[in-house]
């Protein structure tokens, strides 16, 4: 069993990142919106559940915050011409546009690749 050697909470700055001791709320470590360690990739993957068959690409790992994955979707709503929204660290853009997807986020230097089927 690992022993916590670190600040774990404190009362001027709350709950504290074990890895690099800053707050939970401006953490530098390389993390997803959704709180998960990203592996570095990327994945670009298409949905239609829960849709009634109106399909969604999905777009998952990306190492941004809130404001900065608002940002890109909007260049990416741009670039497919459709909408779409940020929701819990996924960018959803509508219709099936994963070769778009793909080699724009690849051009802006992103390590993508297509997931799914």
């Amino acid at each position: 069993m690992k022993k916590s050697t670190g600040l774990v909470y404190s009362t001027d700055k709350g709950h504290i990142c074990p890895t690099c001791e800053h707050p939970v709320k401006q953490c530098r470590c390389p993390q997803t919106a959704t709180g998960l360690p990203s592996d570095g990739v990327v994945r670009i993957s298409r949905q239609t559940k829960g849709r009634k068959g109106s399909g969604v690409s999905m777009i998952s790992g990306l190492p941004l915050n809130d404001n900065e994955l608002k940002k890109l979707a909007k260049q990416l709503k741009k670039k497919c011409g459709t909408g779409g929204t940020v929701k819990n660290g996924l960018i959803e853009i509508q219709g099936d546009h994963r070769d778009i997807l793909l080699k724009y986020l690849t051009q802006m230097g992103f390590k993508t690749k297509l997931a799914g089927g």
